[in-house]
Order: C-alpha cells, then structure tokens, then sequence
C-alpha cells in the first residue's frame, strides 16, 4: 500500500518554490542593476539572490513522497 502525500501539500510546495524563485530574482536584479546602492558588500545580496532561485528550483523539481 502505498501512501502518497495529499494535493494540497504537493501545490503548496510547488507555489512557495515558485514564489522563492521570484523574490530571488527580483533580489538579484534589482542588487545588479544598483551596485552602488546595495551598500560596501552586494556580493551578499546576489548570493543570498542566486540561493533563493536555486532552492526554489529545488522545490519545484523535487517529488512529495
């Protein structure tokens, strides 16, 4: 007997990876774009950017069990 995880959680899983892949790339844009204006270390910011986008796609691409 198998169990597979409810609809619900699948969707909502899928939603908040979409939703991190969107505030990461608004995140690193918007730091790319305005070097100066991210204060004396935006590297922070592009990474902190690229996790964000890189975890969501994790989220997206992973299968609920």
């Amino acid at each position: 007997m198998s169990k597979e995880a409810p609809v619900g959680l699948t969707i909502m899983e899928k939603l908040i990876g979409l939703i991190m892949i969107a505030i990461g790339a608004i995140t690193f844009y918007v730091t790319y774009t305005n070097l100066a204006g991210a204060g004396t270390n935006p590297i922070l910011f592009l990474a902190g950017g690229l996790a964000l986008v890189v975890l969501g796609g994790l989220l997206l691409i992973a299968k609920t069990e």
